[in-house]
């Protein structure tokens, strides 16, 4: 029981689409019909008000944290199931007929509250290769990708979920990678 009401929750609190939500309400337009149609902080930013894209990548992150860290302090052997039902619940959203964002958010909403450290080290790695590439999209999967490496070298068992989620990440930026290959991809502003 405790196991359903854990992934049940997380992935509903995970599903609140707040750049949709937001956008809806301080600009009277749907971001599905915004840049590249994503509900995410990124699509958020293109509309042109950077309020609404960073409000967008707090709420993403905080949903991912309250039930991640309820979890982990109340349930601790379900953390993992916590983190991803939330992740799972940003991606394919109940209340957008299951289209959502690409993750990133929630994902380090999960990762600082496993471990701070783990947080740490996605948010400088996503920062230096954004300063070199100026490609979000890029910057999110390098970023992912090094994560389950830096847990194997210390020997860490969670690298395998953290591998998973590299692999969910990749899923979910498979036109991006497309575009970057084909020397396509919008580099992104976010100041």
């Amino acid at each position: 029981m405790e196991y359903l009401i854990v992934t049940l929750s997380s992935y509903l609190l995970g599903s609140i689409p707040f750049g949709f939500i937001l956008t809806k309400i301080f600009l009277k337009k749907d971001i599905r019909d915004i840049g590249s149609g994503n509900i995410g902080a990124t699509n958020a930013l293109r509309t042109g008000n950077k309020t609404l894209g960073y409000s967008t990548l707090l709420l993403d992150i905080t949903k991912a944290v309250l039930p991640v860290l309820y979890v982990k302090f109340n349930y601790p052997d379900y953390i993992f199931i916590a983190s991803l039902s939330s992740f799972l619940g940003h991606v394919f959203p109940i209340w957008l007929k299951f289209k959502g964002g690409k993750g990133v958010a929630t994902y380090v909403g999960i990762l600082f509250s496993i471990n701070i450290v783990l947080g740490l080290v996605f948010i400088v790695s996503w920062a230096v290769i954004f300063l070199i590439s100026k490609y979000s999209s890029l910057s999110s999967l390098v970023s992912s990708l090094i994560i389950p490496f830096y847990l194997i070298i210390f020997n860490d068992y969670s690298s395998i979920f953290f591998m998973i989620m590299f692999v969910l990440i990749f899923y979910t930026h498979r036109e991006n990678v497309k575009r970057l290959k084909n020397k396509e991809e919008t580099k992104t502003k976010i100041y």
